[in-house]
């Protein structure tokens, strides 16, 4: 017998190995980018609640739930969401950012700076596993992200 047929088992035994670990790194960088998303998106929230508490202006309340635009069928279509709700928040803060006085409302308008920075940031992560081009935004908030 040829060496070559014995090491076809061990080939695969490798293979095996390969594909756990690639499926562990997908597991961790996933759940560290969910995290990392998630923490980012309610520390903005509680800087909005706080700026509103300030000017006396009550925060409304979050939905008990939210219909997507399209069905999550799958990994990619599930990426494509997070996409659009990263474009959403991107066009909401670009709205806000532009009808902020520069003079009177520096703090709102480097929240909102810093809310579209990192939505159009986190969106590319969610483009790429979607599959969908292109990767950034030209002018994130514009609405042509989607």
């Amino acid at each position: 017998m040829s060496s070559a047929r014995y090491r076809r088992p061990l080939a695969l035994t490798l293979w095996y190995s390969t594909l756990f670990v690639v499926g562990a790194i997908v597991i961790v960088f996933l759940t560290y980018v969910l995290t990392a998303a998630s923490l980012a998106h309610r520390e903005r929230r509680d800087a909005v609640v706080a700026l509103l508490a300030r000017d006396g202006i009550a925060a409304p309340p979050a939905a008990a739930a939210y219909r997507p635009p399209s069905p999550v069928t799958d990994a990619a279509s599930a990426a494509g969401l997070a996409a659009v709700a990263e474009d959403d928040v991107a066009a909401a803060w670009r709205a806000v950012a532009e009808r902020t006085e520069a003079a009177t409302g520096g703090e709102l308008r480097r929240l909102a700076l810093g809310a579209v920075t990192a939505a159009a940031t986190v969106s590319v992560t969610w483009r790429g596993l979607a599959g969908r081009t292109p990767l950034v935004a030209s002018f994130p908030g514009d609405g042509s992200e989607t």
